[in-house]
């Protein structure tokens, strides 16, 4: 079987999830190529896949726009001649709410009308780079959770067996008005600014998927109206010296660590913060978990 996995990640969380389906599906002998956006190239033959796995954080419960043009542009098929091409959608957010099931609706949408069929779905929760900072503890949680998750849902895809979220009431209405956040991030992402502290090393110029920031003639650092609010300025600077203008009171500054830490992080005012749903999350998480693994053995033994 060969498979191609197209995914956008701002800040890294989708990328580490992409690159643990490579590796689980090339564990179980199958052909993986691996894309992220925005392109810098032209897409391969889609024919020449058998399945294709789209990978996304959800931004505002919803897929990000660059996720949504690369969707609008895959190659139309001929739905009676050629049937449907297998997909599946992998996402990651902060936090697990139900809310988060709507983020793909659009998207499935489109994939459909273009001759895609998304059979498998799943969401993987991995640490903010908005709004707070997740602790060192809750990170390799959640780390160590979608390493043996990923797995067993990659043997899902496998078996044929599909796995879609629950339908949410008034979601697709929902899902349509959040969408606001497209072009609201153009607008807020004008209000970012470089701080005093900017040593002017370029990072955030080179590394912003969308082309969004540039120097002026001075040498001072500019941003533009294309922003997506991925956050990879803000956690690739090295001074933490961008304000986030109107959304600076969630800035997340640095990278995180997603070793084990040498001992529990204490505790934080946001402990408690959609603790039902954390809890749902690995609950529902360790029963994958375990039944794949009792699986395993059986097949292992028989």
């Amino acid at each position: 079987m060969k498979i191609l996995l197209i995914y956008f990640s701002g800040t890294g969380n989708t990328k580490r999830i992409s690159d643990l389906y490579k590796a689980s599906f090339e564990e179980r002998g199958a052909e993986v190529d691996s894309i992220e956006l925005p392109l810098t190239a032209p897409l391969p033959d889609i024919d020449g896949y058998d399945m294709i796995g789209l990978g996304y954080p959800i931004h505002g419960f919803n897929a990000p726009k660059i996720m949504l043009k690369l969707c609008k542009a895959l190659p139309k098929r001929n739905k009676k001649t050629d049937g449907y091409k297998k997909a599946f959608i992998f996402k990651t957010s902060g936090e697990p709410v139900r809310m988060s099931d709507v983020s793909s609706l659009k998207m499935r949408k489109i994939l459909k009308r273009r001759g895609y069929a998304v059979n498998n779905e799943y969401q993987y929760v991995m640490p903010y780079n908005i709004i707070f900072r997740h602790t060192d503890s809750q990170v390799y949680k959640m780390w160590t959770v979608a390493q043996k998750l990923v797995p067993a849902d990659v043997n899902e895809i496998l078996q044929g067996n599909a796995h879609l979220p629950k339908k949410l009431f008034m979601g697709g209405f929902f899902a349509w008005v959040l969408r606001c956040e497209h072009w609201g991030a153009h607008i807020i992402g004008k209000t970012y600014k470089a701080k005093k502290a900017c040593v002017k090393c370029g990072k955030c110029v080179k590394l912003c998927p969308m082309g969004n920031i540039r120097t002026n003639k001075k040498g001072k650092i500019k941003f533009g109206g294309k922003c997506i609010i991925c956050m990879r300025c803000v956690q690739s600077c090295p001074k933490a010296a961008i304000n986030m203008g109107l959304l600076n009171s969630w800035k997340v500054n640095g990278a995180y660590s997603f070793d084990e830490p040498d001992k529990p992080s204490p505790p934080t005012k946001h402990d408690k913060y959609c603790k039902k749903a954390y809890d749902r999350y690995y609950r529902d998480a360790q029963a994958r978990i375990d039944l794949f693994d009792k699986n395993s053995t059986n097949s292992e033994n028989s």
